[in-house]
């Protein structure tokens, strides 16, 4: 799995747990809602800093306890 791939899953797990759609998720986060939809679209291969960091804000999730999920552990090499 890559790195987008793997953020785009936790966040999916988070709305997830909450019972949170997209669209809320951008709301709470300041986002517009084309941004988190790119996000989880597995075609997209980019993601910022700065928008995880707003999606974990919205979400009242640190970004060091986003990543510290299990899902970060076995990512695949970015350089090719």
């Amino acid at each position: 799995m890559m790195v987008k791939d793997a953020v785009a899953t936790r966040f999916a797990e988070l709305c997830q747990e909450r019972g949170i759609r997209y669209n809320e998720l951008a709301t709470l986060s300041g986002v517009t809602p084309s941004t988190v939809y790119s996000m989880m679209d597995p075609s997209r291969r980019d993601i910022s800093v700065t928008t995880v960091k707003k999606l974990c804000d919205g979400l009242g999730v640190s970004l060091g306890a986003f990543f510290s999920a299990p899902v970060f552990d076995q990512l695949e090499q970015e350089i090719r």
